[in-house]
């Protein structure tokens, strides 16, 4: 079997050590009265030894028994030496000593974790008592009159006297070998079992954790897409308000008018996304609604999606931008997680191109409807020094808005590029699938 690496069953607590000496007594006072009752009754009659030599045996085989998890393969060693001992002294005690004995062999078989040892010592223990045994049947054969013959016998008494004892051994020490394997076996099986279990509750552990990390990256990206796109077109019109209010009132009025209603669009896309939120947390997994993609809602944005997308334009024309909004193909329904994953898309390019591509810098919005999928498109010119200040430091896509772009389209199984433009500006063009 080998040694199980790792792992013992023993030492035990004091609660096994308390159960062995309790045994240990109940089989001490169960040996006194067979003991006592067999010496009534004459069990070796004048071979019988005497009353003090039966004590000190009936303690002899008792005693180890409270110790059998402490040295299982001693006891076994002692009780098989006082067993053999009790018999050839004639204690009159035939009955319980062939319990201690098969205790203390099952106790090696289930308990001792080096199970080469474990084989050895039972092998050993085994083989000297089936060597007495076959002594013994050996006396008793040169004694032809130890039994008397029966005319017309299938087998001859004495040898059918032998082959019972034989038999009645190989089943008493089978069953102590076979119980204490499987003992062992099945503790080694509870262990496994109890390992699988704490690796598991580990693995939940480290599943909830990174849950909570995959949902604060969310709640991240959310804030970042709803703010950085208001936050900036309101930027963009505070400045031009300021610039103009002195010399053109009326455009300074619409300035601020916009960067008003960017800031309710805002405050209302934030209200939106705190109750979904709010929501997912009482949420359980029976309640999810699932969309077309087989998604739940816990992972539905808070956007409306391609149908949106107009309005980004609109709002990069207002803020001073030429921009030109484009449909190409035939409008059809999409997953809703395509779609907005699609508007997160063109949210975060517009205000890239509000913050970075320069005051007079003219934008494109595309949108295109594939056999196998749909296509968002953003560019610009990227006319004046923010422009170009902005095709140096972004060309390696490592800003916050660019990896959560990356993160989105990649999570739906699309592809994107982010880049400058050879002939100048800036470009993210984003596939999804809706297949």
């Amino acid at each position: 079997m080998g040694t199980t690496a790792g792992w013992s069953r023993l030492p035990v607590g004091r609660r096994e050590h308390r159960q062995d000496v309790v045994l240990a007594l109940v089989l001490a006072a169960g040996l006194a009265v067979t003991t006592t009752l067999s010496g009534s009754a004459g069990t070796y009659g004048d071979d019988q030894a005497a009353w003090w030599v039966s004590a000190a045996f009936v303690v002899a085989n008792a005693a180890p028994i409270a110790f059998r998890r402490r040295w299982p393969m001693t006891v076994a060693v002692v009780s098989a030496l006082a067993f053999t001992a009790t018999q050839l002294l004639h204690v009159p005690e035939v009955l319980l000593i062939n319990f201690t004995l098969f205790i203390a062999l099952y106790t090696v078989g289930a308990w001792c974790s080096d199970r080469i040892r474990a084989e050895v010592v039972r092998w050993v223990v085994i083989g000297g008592m089936f060597a007495w045994l076959f002594l013994a049947i050996a006396f008793g054969w040169a004694v032809p009159s130890a039994l008397p013959e029966r005319d017309g016998s299938l087998i001859p008494p004495v040898i059918a006297l032998s082959l019972l004892n034989v038999l009645i051994n190989v089943i008493y020490f089978g069953a102590a070998w076979y119980a204490g394997n499987r003992a062992w076996a099945s503790a080694v099986a509870r262990h496994q079992l109890d390992e699988r279990t704490a690796e598991l509750a580990a693995e939940r552990e480290r599943n909830a954790a990174q849950a909570v990390t995959i949902e604060r990256v969310r709640i991240a990206r959310e804030l970042h897409d709803v703010v950085a796109h208001h936050v900036s077109l309101m930027g963009v019109q505070a400045g031009a308000a300021r610039r103009v209010i002195g010399r053109d009132p009326d455009q300074a009025t619409a300035s601020l008018g916009v960067v008003e209603e960017s800031a309710r669009t805002a405050v209302e896309e934030l209200r939106r996304m705190l109750g979904t939120l709010r929501s997912d947390e009482h949420d359980t997994g029976a309640d999810q609604a699932t969309d077309g993609s087989g998604e739940g809602r816990r992972d539905a944005p808070s956007t409306e999606g391609l149908g949106r997308i107009r309005e980004l334009a609109d709002a990069a024309r207002t803020a001073g931008h030429p921009t030109a909004f484009v449909i190409v193909g035939v409008e059809r329904d999409v997953p809703p997680t395509v779609s907005a994953v699609a508007y997160r898309v063109v949210q975060e390019a517009v205000t890239n191109v509000l913050k970075h591509a320069g005051p007079a810098a003219r934008a494109d919005v595309r949108v295109r409807y594939l056999a196998d999928g749909v296509e968002v498109e953003v560019t610009d010119d990227g006319r004046g020094e923010a422009g170009a200040g902005r095709r140096v430091n972004d060309a390696t896509g490592s800003g916050l808005g660019h990896v959560g772009m990356r993160e989105r389209v990649a999570a739906v199984g699309g592809r994107i590029e982010i880049g400058p433009r050879a002939r100048g500006g800036y470009l993210v063009r984003a596939w999804l699938p809706t297949t």
